[in-house]
Order: C-alpha cells, then sequence, then structure tokens
C-alpha cells in the first residue's frame, strides 16, 4: 500500500501562538472506507514539524493536535475535484479543566512523488475490479434485453476517476496555530495570507520564518481591556480583547448560529444545554461545529459547561458517542447519510442538531426557558438591526408567513420598528437579495439600521479592522448581553440563598458532595409559577452547583474568578436600579440596557490601537536559507524558530516558565478559588476519579486504555445513582426524618418531577452503555420488550389457558378477604403502560414504567428480575458494559431498593388523564349483615383530580369495577340508596376503593347505619379514606415507613347524646384537639401549594376539625330521655328557632343580628338540601361552610350566650364556661386568613 510524507504545519508561541506541521503516512484500515474509491478514501495523518519543539509551560499535544488538524485523516484529489482551502478552529480540553485553542488551515498540494502516483494507480485497478465483480454478479440476475441496457463494462466507466498519464493528483496538507486564547478571525488572517504567499506569484518581501517568527516571539497576547495590532505577510492584523469589567473573550461569528439555525432553535439548544442534556451537533463543516458550541457555551455567562467538550469529534474516537455522561461533541457528516441512516448508541436524553439542514431534534418533556416568547422577540429585534432573518435561512414562503406574525405581535406590543422589518422584507425576496450580495461584496451594505444606530454610529472615526469584522463584534456582544441580562433578571438575588458553610474551608472541600449549598426550595418558592419546571432543573445541574461553589469560596472581589466578578456586579447594579424588595419575584419581562455602554467599549478599542507589535524582519539564517518552491508550502528552518529574542520589549514583560504554569493554573482552576496545596489536591482529584469521564484524551487508543475508559464510565455511572438515590431520600423525607429514621414528605411537586426524570435520564444512560445494536430510542424500554416477547414465548400455555407472562406470585393484601391481592408481575406492568394510548414513544413508555414501579415499590425488583435473564443480557450488551458488571449491578440495585422507604405518586399525578380501572367493594357489618337488605346502593368516588358520579353497586355482591379518568390520590366516598323495598336499612361497616394499575388500596371506615328511623335517618354518608399500605415480602420490609398521612380508622360513631354514651374527654383534652385540628389547618396552607395534602381529612377525618368541635358541642350535654336520641343538630336547630324569634321581635344590636343571621341562612340551606345526608351529615356540612366562610368563631359566641344552651346543657359544660369559650374563638379566628375550598363532594346540593 502506499506510504507518502505530506506536511501539515503547527505552530505554538509562548505569547500568543504556536506553529505546527501534519502530514499522512499510512492508508487508515479497511471497513467501510475501504468501500469507496481509493480518492474518497482517508489516510492517516501525522505531524511534521512544529515550532518551536516545547514550550514549557504548555507542552504540545502530538496525538491531539494531529486528531483535530485533520478528522477524518488526509484526502487525495485531482484537477477535476473542488480543491480550495478550507480553514477550521478545534479545541483542546486539559484534564484539568485548561484549554488551548487551534486555527487550521487545509489546502491540496500537488503530489510529485511518482512512487505515490503508482501506488494510486494500483489502487484503482484494485478497486474496479472489485467493482466490476460486484456489478458482473449482480447483472447476471438481469433480464437479457436490461443486460445491453446496463452494461457493467458502461457502468465501470464512472469508478476509474484516476489515471497517471492523465490526471494530476493532490494531496492535503494543514497550516495550523495553537494558542492559548481563540482568536479565530486574526488567526484565520495569518493561516491565509501564509498560504497565499507560497502559491502567489510573485514572493513575499521576506522569507516565511520571519513572518513565523514574528508571530511566535513578537506578537503579545493583548492585554485585558486592550487592543493589539501586527503585521502579517500582506496587511495589518488586528485583536482585542475585554476589560475584567466586560464580557469574556468571544471572537466567533454567533449571527451565523441564527442564520443556519434560527432564532427558536438556538433556544431550544440552549435550554437542552442548560440542562446538561447530551447534545450532538452534525454537520458537514467543521468549523460550523465549532461555531456552534463555542457560542451555545459563551451563551450560559455566568455558567460554565462542566462535562464532555469535544466541538469536533475525530472519526477515530466515535465509540465516545456511547459515553453514559452529558456531552456536547460535534460529529462530521458526509453530506449524503440523512439523519434516519446514523446510528447512535442512545438517544433517549440526546438533543440532535443538524446544522446544515436547519433541525434540531428535542428529548422528550424539554422545559420552555422562561419568559420565552419575550426573549425571542428581543433577540430577533436585535438580529433584524442587524440585517440578521431571525427565522435563519427558510424558503421564502415560510419567512415571510413567520413574519407576518411576528409582525402582528410587535405591533400589538408597541416595538414595531420600520427600518430592520424593510430590510428583512428585502432579504426574504430572492431577486433582491442575490443583488444585495453581490453589493455586500463590495464592501457596501443594503441594510438601513436605527435611526438612533446610525446617529451614534461615529463615520468619522476610522476603524483599525474591515466593517465585517466591527459588524461581527457588535452583533456579538449585543447578542451576549442580551442572554446575560437574563440570567441576571432570574438570579438577581441568589446570593440570599447561598448557604455559607459552617466548617472550615478544608472540612467543606472534603464533604462538598454531601454538602446542601443553596437554598433550592425557598429560591423556587419566589419564583413565578411559569418559570419552575425549568429553574427546578436547573439547579440540579453540575453548572449550577459549581457556580454557587465558586461564590461560596469567594472571601471579596480580589478572590473571584472573572466570570463571577462581572457577574455580581451586574447583579449589584439591577438590585440599586430596582426598588423593589430582594426576594420578591416577577415575571416582567426587562430588556437589557447595557448594549450601548459595551458597544462602545469594543468601538473604542478598535478605533485606537493599543498596542503595535514589532514587525516581521529578517531573521540570522544562512545562505540558501529561506527559499522555497512555489505552490509548496516548505519544511521551515526549525533553528531559527527554536528560541525566541533575548532583547526585545515583549520579553521583558515576559514571565518564567514556571510562573506561568502556575498562571495558567489558577486561570483554569475548574471552579473554585484555593490555595495552591488545595488546586493541587482537586486537579490530582480529578484525574484520579473521572477525567475519562469529564473529557477523553485525544489520542489513538489502544484495548487497554478503552478497557480502563469503560470502566471509569462503570464507576462514574455507580457513584451519579448512590448520589441520586441519596438526594431523592433527603429531600423527600426531609432531613429530620432521616435522622429520626421517619417523617412527613417535604418536597414539593415540581421538585420531585424534576428528581424523578433525572432518575430516569440516569437508567437510559446505563442502560444505553455497551448496547450490541441500538434498537429504538429507549434502550431500557427495547430490554424490557426484548424480555416480553422471550418471557411470552417461554409461559405461553397450551391451550391459551391463562394470560401470557404469568405470575402465580402475589403481594398480600391488607384489606382482608374483600379483594384478592394483585399479582407481582413486570410484564402486567408493561401492559399498563401498552395500553395507555397517550403515550406514543419508547421514551415516554419506558418513563412512565419507571414512575408506575417507583409507585408500587417495585423497581429494584422489577430491574433484578430482568437482569437475571443472563442469556438475554450477554445478548443485548458488550461485556464492559454496566449491566454486565456483577458487582456494580448488586450495588445499583440496592441503591434502588431503598427508595421503598418513602411513598411516591409520581404515576398518578403525572398522568392526569388516562382511563384508570377502579374496584369497589362495599363491607357490610357481619353482625347485622345485608342479607335482606332490599334498597339499591350506590358510590361516588372522588380523588384530588375529579370525582366519578353516582355509580350502581349491584345489592347481590356489593362490589363493581369500572374504568374512568384518573381521580388522582382518592378522598372521599359518597355512600348510599334508594331507600326501596321492605327492609331499606344497611350496617355499613366500610367501603374499599382499589386503583388497578398502582395497585393502591383506600379504606373508606363507615360503621354506621344507612335508612329511616335508625340511626340518624341518614340515606347517604362522606367517607373519608384512609391508603392502605401492602405488607410485602421480607426484602422490602425493612425500609418500611408509615403512611405519609394518618386517615381515620372510623367515621365518627352514631353521636347520639343517650346515657350510654357519655363523653370521655375532659375539657384539656378537648381543647387540645381542638388546637392540633386547627394546627394542622394552618400547617396545610403554610406549605407550598403542590406540596399539601388533603384538607378534606384534616376537616373531616379522624382528629379533624369536625370531630373537635363534636367533642366541643357534646361535653356536659344534659341525659335525654330513654329511649330518646338526641342529636347536636336538634340543639343546633331549637337555637336557629330562639335567634329567628329574636330577629322578628327586634331586641338585639345590629352586629349581632348579622351574625344570627347568617347562621339562620346556613341552618336553612342545610335542612333545605335533597340529599338525605341524616343529622350527623348535616353537622359536618355546617361546620365545613363555617370555616370556608370564617364564621365559626361568630356562630360559637352566639351560641355559647343563647339561653337554648343554658336549657340543653349542665353547668359545668365547655360551652358555657366563659374563659374556655374566649379561648376557642381566639383559636378558630386563625382559620380567618386562609382561603377554604371544598372539596365538590362535600357541598353537593347547598346553593351558598
Amino acid at each position: 500500500m502506499c506510504r507518502c510524507s505530506v506536511p501539515v504545519l503547527a505552530v505554538e508561541s509562548p505569547p500568543l501562538t504556536s506553529v505546527v506541521c501534519i502530514s499522512l503516512s499510512v492508508p487508515s484500515s479497511p471497513g467501510e472506507n475501504f468501500e469507496q474509491s481509493p480518492l474518497r478514501r482517508t489516510f492517516k495523518s501525522k505531524v511534521l514539524a512544529h515550532y518551536p519543539e516545547n514550550v514549557e509551560w504548555s507542552p504540545f499535544d502530538q496525538d491531539a493536535v494531529g486528531m483535530l488538524c485533520m478528522p477524518k485523516g488526509l484526502s487525495f484529489r485531482t484537477q477535476a475535484d473542488a480543491r480550495e482551502p478550507r480553514f477550521h478552529s478545534f479545541i483542546i480540553t486539559r484534564e484539568d479543566g485548561s484549554r488551548t485553542y487551534g486555527f487550521a488551515l487545509t489546502f491540496y498540494e500537488e503530489v510529485t512523488s511518482k512512487q505515490i502516483c503508482s501506488a494510486m494507480q494500483t489502487l484503482y485497478h484494485m478497486h474496479n475490479a472489485e467493482q466490476y465483480e460486484v456489478l458482473h454478479s449482480g447483472a447476471a440476475a438481469l433480464p437479457e434485453d436490461a443486460l445491453h441496457a446496463a452494461s457493467p463494462f458502461s457502468r465501470l466507466q464512472r469508478f476509474n476517476s484516476y489515471d497517471i498519464s492523465r490526471d494530476t493528483l493532490y494531496v492535503s496538507k494543514c497550516i495550523c496555530l495553537v494558542a492559548p486564547l481563540p482568536f479565530p478571525q486574526a488567526s484565520r488572517r495569518v493561516l491565509q495570507e501564509l498560504h497565499q504567499a507560497v502559491t502567489a506569484a510573485q514572493p513575499p518581501p521576506l522569507p516565511l520564518e520571519s513572518y513565523i517568527y514574528n508571530v511566535l516571539y513578537e506578537v503579545p497576547l493583548p492585554p485585558a481591556g486592550r487592543s493589539l495590532k501586527f503585521s502579517g505577510v500582506y496587511g495589518p492584523v488586528v485583536c482585542q480583547r475585554p476589560s475584567t469589567s466586560e464580557l469574556p473573550l468571544f471572537d466567533f461569528p454567533i449571527s451565523e448560529v441564527f442564520e443556519l439555525l434560527g432564532v427558536e432553535n438556538v433556544l431550544q439548544l440552549f435550554t437542552c444545554a442548560l440542562l446538561e442534556l447530551q447534545i450532538l451537533l452534525y454537520s458537514r463543516h467543521y468549523q460550523r461545529l465549532m461555531t456552534v458550541a463555542e457560542s451555545i457555551t459563551a451563551l450560559m455567562f455566568p455558567f460554565q459547561w462542566q462535562h464532555v467538550y469535544v466541538p469536533i469529534l475525530p472519526a477515530s474516537l466515535q465509540h465516545f458517542l456511547d459515553a453514559p455522561v452529558p456531552y456536547l461533541m460535534g460529529l462530521h457528516s458526509n453530506g449524503h447519510d440523512d439523519r434516519s441512516k446514523l446510528e447512535l448508541p442512545q438517544e433517549a436524553n440526546l438533543c440532535f442538531v443538524d446544522i446544515d439542514n436547519h433541525f434540531i431534534e428535542l428529548p422528550e418533556d424539554l422545559p420552555q426557558f422562561p419568559n420565552k416568547l419575550e426573549f425571542i422577540q428581543e433577540i430577533s429585534e436585535a438580529l433584524l438591526a442587524f440585517g440578521v432573518p431571525p427565522e435563519g435561512r427558510l424558503r421564502c414562503s415560510d419567512s415571510m408567513t413567520k413574519l407576518k406574525v411576528f409582525r402582528a405581535s410587535d405591533r400589538r406590543n408597541g416595538n414595531l420598528s420600520g427600518s430592520p422589518l424593510s430590510s428583512y422584507l428585502l432579504k426574504e425576496n430572492e431577486t433582491i437579495a442575490r443583488l444585495q450580495a453581490l453589493v455586500k461584496r463590495t464592501g457596501l451594505s443594503l441594510e438601513k439600521l436605527d435611526a438612533k444606530e446610525n446617529q451614534g454610529s461615529n463615520k468619522d472615526v476610522k476603524v483599525q479592522c474591515d466593517e465585517e469584522e466591527l459588524r461581527m463584534h457588535k452583533l456579538n456582544i449585543h447578542v451576549r448581553e442580551i442572554f446575560a441580562n437574563r440570567f441576571t433578571q432570574m438570579f438577581a438575588d441568589y446570593e440570599v440563598f447561598v448557604i455559607q458553610p459552617s466548617q472550615d474551608k478544608d472540612s467543606w472541600f472534603s464533604n462538598r458532595e454531601q454538602m446542601q449549598n443553596f437554598d433550592k426550595a425557598s429560591f423556587l418558592s419566589d419564583q413565578p409559577e411559569p418559570y419552575l419546571p425549568f429553574l427546578s432543573r436547573f439547579l440540579e445541574t453540575q453548572m449550577f452547583a459549581s457556580f454557587i461553589d465558586s461564590k461560596i469560596l469567594c472571601h471579596d472581589d480580589e478572590d473571584k474568578e472573572h466570570v463571577l466578578r462581572v457577574f455580581d456586579a451586574r447583579v449589584d447594579k439591577i438590585r440599586m436600579l430596582n426598588v423593589r424588595t430582594p426576594t420578591l419575584r416577577t415575571s416582567m419581562y426587562q430588556k437589557c440596557t447595557t448594549i450601548e455602554e459595551s458597544e462602545k467599549a469594543i468601538e473604542m478599542r478598535l478605533t485606537k490601537m493599543d498596542h503595535t507589535a514589532l514587525h516581521p524582519h529578517l531573521l540570522d539564517m544562512k545562505i540558501g536559507q529561506g527559499r522555497y518552491e512555489a505552490g509548496f508550502f516548505p519544511r521551515l528552518q526549525s533553528d531559527v524558530l527554536s528560541t525566541g529574542p533575548t532583547g526585545n520589549k515583549w520579553t521583558k514583560r515576559s514571565a518564567p516558565a514556571q510562573w506561568r504554569r502556575k498562571d495558567r493554573q489558577k486561570q483554569h482552576a475548574e471552579h473554585l478559588y484555593l490555595d495552591n496545596d488545595q488546586r493541587e489536591k482537586y486537579i490530582q482529584e480529578a484525574r484520579n476519579l473521572g477525567t475519562a469521564i469529564r473529557q477523553p484524551k485525544l489520542s489513538n487508543l489502544s484495548p487497554s486504555v478503552i478497557a480502563q475508559t469503560n470502566s471509569k464510565f462503570v464507576e462514574g455511572l455507580l457513584k451519579e445513582c448512590r448520589n441520586k438515590t441519596k438526594r431523592m431520600l433527603v429531600e423527600k423525607m426531609g432531613r429530620e426524618a432521616v435522622e429520626l429514621g421517619h417523617g412527613e414528605g417535604s418536597i414539593t411537586g415540581v421538585e420531585e418531577n424534576t428528581l424523578i426524570a433525572s432518575l430516569c435520564d440516569l437508567l437510559e444512560r446505563i442502560w444505553s452503555h455497551g448496547l450490541q445494536v441500538k434498537q429504538g430510542k429507549s434502550a431500557l424500554w427495547s430490554h424490557l420488550l426484548h424480555y416480553q416477547e422471550s418471557e411470552e414465548k417461554r409461559d405461553a400455555p397450551p391451550g391459551g389457558l391463562a394470560p401470557p407472562g404469568f405470575n402465580p406470585e402475589r403481594r398480600k393484601s391488607d384489606a382482608g378477604s374483600a379483594l384478592p391481592p394483585l399479582k407481582i408481575s413486570l410484564i402486567q406492568d408493561m401492559r399498563h403502560i401498552q395500553n395507555i394510548g397517550e403515550i406514543k414513544t419508547d421514551v415516554g413508555k419506558a418513563r412512565a414504567w419507571v414512575r408506575l414501579s417507583m409507585e408500587k415499590k417495585l423497581l429494584s425488583r422489577h430491574l433484578k428480575q430482568l437482569l437475571l435473564d443472563h442469556e438475554l443480557s450477554n445478548k443485548l450488551y458488550k461485556h464492559y458494559a454496566f449491566l454486565r458488571c456483577d458487582d456494580e449491578k448488586e450495588q445499583f440495585l440496592y441503591h434502588l431498593l431503598s427508595f421503598n422507604a418513602v411513598d411516591y405518586f409520581c404515576f398518578t399525578n403525572v398522568f392526569t388523564t388516562v382511563m384508570i380501572p377502579y374496584h369497589v367493594v362495599v363491607i357490610p357489618s357481619k353482625k347485622l349483615g345485608g342479607s335482606m337488605f332490599t334498597a339499591n346502593p350506590w358510590v361516588c368516588v372522588s380523588g384530588e383530580l375529579s370525582e366519578t358520579g353516582v355509580l350502581q353497586v349491584p345489592k347481590n355482591t356489593l362490589e363493581i369495577t369500572f374504568e374512568c379518568q384518573n381521580l388522582g390520590k382518592l378522598t372521599t366516598v359518597q355512600m348510599g340508596h334508594d331507600n326501596s323495598g321492605l327492609y331499606a336499612k344497611w350496617l355499613v361497616e366500610c367501603v374499599i376503593v382499589r386503583n388497578e394499575i398502582t395497585g393502591h388500596t383506600y379504606k373508606f371506615p363507615c360503621g354506621r347505619w344507612l335508612g329511616k328511623g335508625v340511626d340518624d335517618g341518614s340515606l347517604e354518608r362522606i367517607l373519608v379514606g384512609e391508603l392502605i399500605t401492602s405488607s410485602t415480602e421480607s426484602e422490602d420490609r425493612f425500609c418500611r415507613t408509615p403512611p405519609l398521612q394518618h386517615s381515620p380508622g372510623m367515621i365518627r360513631r352514631l353521636v347520639t347524646i343517650s346515657p350510654s354514651s357519655k363523653p370521655k374527654l375532659n375539657t384539656g383534652q378537648i381543647q387540645e384537639g381542638v388546637g392540633e385540628a386547627i394546627n394542622g389547618i394552618v400547617k396545610h396552607f403554610h406549605k407550598p401549594e403542590k406540596e399539601r395534602g388533603s384538607l378534606t381529612l384534616l376537616l373531616c377525618g379522624e382528629s379533624g376539625l369536625v370531630w373537635a368541635l363534636e367533642q366541643v358541642f357534646q361535653h356536659g350535654f344534659k341525659s335525654p330521655r330513654l329511649f330518646k336520641s338526641v342529636f347536636i343538630w336538634d340543639y343546633l336547630e331549637k337555637a336557629q328557632g330562639h335567634f329567628e324569634t329574636l330577629e322578628q321581635q327586634d331586641m338585639a344590636d345590629e352586629n349581632w343580628r348579622m351574625r344570627a343571621r347568617n347562621f339562620c341562612r346556613f341552618m336553612r340551606a342545610i335542612n333545605g338540601t335533597p340529599r338525605n345526608i341524616g343529622k350527623d351529615g348535616k353537622f359536618q356540612l355546617l361546620v365545613c361552610l363555617g370555616a370556608r366562610e370564617h364564621l365559626l368563631h361568630h356562630w360559637i359566641a352566639l351560641l355559647a350566650d343563647c339561653p337554648i344552651t343554658a336549657q340543653m346543657y349542665e353547668d359545668t359544660a365547655l360551652i358555657k364556661d366563659h374563659t374556655l369559650v374566649n379561648s376557642l374563638i381566639r383559636v378558630l379566628q386563625t382559620l380567618q386568613e386562609f382561603n377554604i375550598t371544598l372539596e365538590a363532594s362535600l357541598v353537593k346540593g347547598i346553593g351558598i
């Protein structure tokens, strides 16, 4: 095979850059590359030379530079192919987080070696012979008449595209600059002029070595806030650097990103990056990959991307797409394969961006960026002012349609400015657009900017760079300031919520993974509701945690990193301008006001140069050195480029290499301001614990290195699983609960959803690691489907007597024998998800299955069962995959088992519109059973989301199964009968309702009669339920906790005042009961709205407000006559009669009459209801309505002074003790500040 040596040049200089030269040596390995024609194959390249040979503070990474200068390798062309020079930039990220930037110009030179040309001819002969065999065998199967039309000989002509006697062979070469800071515009200019120098008809004034020596040693980095001009081969080159109070250096054309993708897509991509999802950029152009990646990460200010960052992924490292970690990578497209042919290892959490085709594919459930519409409008206005269409490069008709919408919304908001829109319309007309492009090439512009901008631009002042470069800088700063302003507004009060560590810095640093550094719950509670889906996920990212860590470790402004110092200065400015309280948040959109100031700073630097570097000059070279052959970039004289000067003014300012190394570490220390020892410790820790995961080393990987990398991935996944499960448990149970072993939930719905969604993402990454063949977007669901298929084949019984996947194992039921226990079946749970029509995608089904398994406390058990099928695992996964590492897999399942310690409703609360089957059983009293019962019973089940309506229950079976839209957590059951038949009296013990998908079983105790002439005469009752916790197998028992809320074990028993039912509680116990009931309601309203439980339970459940007030009215009631039952409602009706009499006599003051009138109005409304709820049901309704209308304390005061009370209560009764009554009134008054909303089932039929 051919071996050739073709140079690629690279330069690396201490002050600004370094120069390198790269070449090709051996054809790349056979495979798909070998199937292509030889001119379309790529070959391995190598670095021919780099200058200087060694820079102590910045070691030259030969493998990385070689890979990234020619990511697909070296290539050949003929005179018939396009051979224009191509520029692209790249980045090398070291293990300590520091970065080096490269700028490469690739061009083609004629191959002069006859040996290489002959080898290429031989390759073509071999290739054509292979293709002839393929075509001939294919033609043999064709009909005879088609043979002449598709002759193999005629078709072969297109393959024979190189003839050594006819064609000129060219090979690619690359020259490259390597620099510590990104100056792509200046670097492109330098490289293009160097290339022009060897291709121009006339040689340059000086040898090439003079210009490269000048760049290496005599051109310094411009100081912060200053500009620098230096000489290229043919003209001046300008670069400038922002000051320490401005946004960090960024020199890529951000307008190109918006032209390629459009504002909407850019913002979606930006959101994915902020949430640290996996992002894959796809383009035929390396520079586009780099520009998009650098732009998106620059727009994140003040946050920084913390994970794998490879904007250009070399072809030899494409296995890194299998990395089960967040990444931002760029993949080169050959321009022929479409998205469907691109096989990616994992897509469940992937944002795929096809840059060339204006297309972005987003992961599911991506939250919307706060104030998205207003944000897009502000960006669009900035782009239009510079003639950039906000929609990107769309077809004219599409753009015009969208423009009309944009224009209409702009008019509504009073923001329409004629000039940018008219320029936008000009651009959308194809003819004018071509004319505009022609004029633009001449250096003119048709764009008309705002009047204000025209006035502000100082045309008399001559800028030192060309107009296009100035325009790029201005547009860059416009857009970056708008994005930075969003974060400044959103996090204006972030310092208030930073948790400063109580221990010393060393202790905090060593335990920082376990430490909470930000009060997320309090911060989110202050945010507008629309912000929460995005912010709750963003606060969980590594970039946000690192930002807060940096804040904690900064004692004063001098300690702060540049980014943090700039951001805090902007936050301070906003807080001075805004006269609102620090923690009061508003969703009002506030536009950026700092653009003009930043733009002036750039203009000032580019108008007047602060520094001018030394001009290139003749070097001390031997006679004959410095000559070169026209059209070929030469091997340079290394002896004159190896060392710099000893006496120029810049050398005096340069520091020793050791200082430079320390300065670089200080500049790039990950995100902490630490002393030297701590910083070294941190960098070493990063190297030991996760370098392979944080950033791949760009080198030709041996099998042992690949194995080590994969073991790092496995280790990292297990560590992430441990941290995630611990975080979720702490948030769910609360810190005190963790210490005590139990506790009430303390996590909001939004936060819980965020944490569970992140767990689903982690599971997808684990299941994607080491896949043999990818099938579908969800690796987890694909595995489950394979398992389902194998189980159904294995367990299908003859004759189809039982359903496939039948599992005889059942979970024990604590509901007695009333309901048969549900099967524990992984397959059955899959079928439940498959039957939900609303879930369309594999990713959605996998997440729904995880949520359902968590709610049923079966996630660890199901996954263990799935992974016990070793034959299937070995078939689906490579040997190094996480799921085939036994020790790590066992630890992973053990961590998931800890979720059984808490109650999740993550399926019920999320899938609110799905149809759920419910099973209802009415259990009559065993002593006085319903065997003679003749009436027709009914039930109505209510939950937090909705209710069923009346459902008829067969009186012979007393159970019913029905399907309805998800009711949420069940709260009440209304039950009753139609009072028909001879024996319409029914004593009911309880009602049991079970969700047949989640298995949640609720018990609604009753213990009362329903019927006329018995008990309180009620034909219907409202029962409040409690969730029954099922007892599971021994492996789950150790982590069981009591249910979240205590529900009434029995609804209030026969509340009659008779000789046999004397009150058992004394006044102190009654007061305590009232206080606890009120306290429960107060606590309920002080929780975030998403976190609150059932208010019905606090009002009507065991030890609720209704029960507590019953005890008040029962205390000291005089004994009624024998066999006569008197209810509290009887007493209240007599009091009502008394008040109505007094009101007619007009014997009281107006305030008293108003209270009495309200009391009587509610009594009449309740007595007038068509429902047969009985006397106790009416009392319950009165208490609930009184609480809602804030009238209970008035009614207690009325009743305490009522003469009826004196007649019906003993002197020792609580209601007659003025001190105790006043205390009760004060307690009840605390309910006045709360807006109590009653469940519909409680107030049905009441028209108040």
